[in-house]
C-alpha cells in the first residue's frame, strides 16, 4: 500500500482542515485551478467524512486524501467517503500492516522510518518537520536510508520549503499556508488561489 506510485507526479499537497462540507468542493476547485493536483482533508472535523465524499464526487479529477487517520477502522470509512490515499500522522504496525489503500505513514525518527520502510512503505510523512528538526535533521536522516523518500508537513511555510525542496529525499511537502483557516472561514477563494498559485511556482522553481 506504498502511496509513491500515486503521488510520483506531486510535489505539492495541501493539508486541509475543513469545518463545513459545503465550501470543500469550491476549495477543491480553486487548488486544481491554480495548478495543484492533489488535496489531503484531514479527518480533525465532523465535517471531514462529508467534504470528502463531496469532493471525490464533484472534483474527481483531483487526487483526493484523508489525513489524519489513526485507526483501521478509518480505511473502510475513506475509502467509502471516495479517498485515494490516506495519511496518518504516525505508524502503528496495526496501521501499516492493514492499510487498505495507498498510505504515507509519519514519523519523526530513524526507527520509525525503518520500521515503515519494512513494511513496504518508500514514501513516508515527516512530522513534525520544524520541531523534528527541519531540513537539517531530514538531510541528515536520509542519508542512511536512501531508499526512503519523503513528505514534510508541519511547520512547513514558503520561508523553508525551498530548504525541504531541495533535498533529493524529498518527494513533496505538505502544508497550509495557502490555505489560510481564516481565508477558508470568509468563503475568500481569490486569495486562495493567488497563495496557491504563488506555492505552486515556489515548487516548480525549485524543481
Amino acid at each position: 500500500m506504498d502511496a509513491s506510485p500515486l503521488l510520483a507526479d506531486c510535489r505539492l499537497l495541501p493539508v486541509v482542515v475543513i469545518d463545513a462540507a459545503e465550501p470543500a468542493v469550491a476549495l477543491a476547485r480553486t487548488l486544481r485551478d491554480a495548478g495543484v493536483g492533489a488535496i489531503e482533508i484531514t479527518l480533525r472535523t465532523e465535517a471531514a467524512l462529508a467534504a470528502i465524499e463531496a469532493v471525490a464526487r464533484e472534483v474527481p479529477e483531483i487526487l483526493l486524501g484523508a489525513g489524519s487517520v489513526r485507526a483501521v477502522p478509518q480505511f473502510r470509512q475513506v475509502i467509502d467517503a471516495g479517498a485515494c490515499f490516506a495519511v496518518s500522522p504516525g505508524a502503528t504496525p496495526m496501521l501499516l500492516g492493514e492499510a487498505s489503500l495507498p498510505l504515507i505513514p509519519g514519523g519523526a525518527t530513524a526507527t520509525e522510518f525503518l520500521i515503515a520502510f519494512e513494511a513496504g512503505y518508500r514514501l513516508q510523512k515527516f512530522f513534525p518537520a520544524q520541531l523534528s528538526g527541519g531540513a537539517a535533521m531530514l538531510r541528515a536522516i536520509s542519508q542512511p536510508l536512501p531508499e526512503v523518500r519523503f513528505c514534510p508537513t508541519g511547520g512547513v511555510t514558503p520561508d523553508n520549503a525551498r530548504d525541504y525542496l531541495s533535498l533529493p529525499s524529498v518527494a513533496c511537502i505538505g502544508g497550509s499556508w495557502f490555505v489560510p483557516p481564516s481565508a477558508l472561514a470568509e468563503r475568500d477563494f481569490d486569495t486562495i488561489g493567488r497563495l496557491a498559485r504563488e506555492a505552486v511556482a515556489l515548487t516548480t522553481a525549485v524543481g
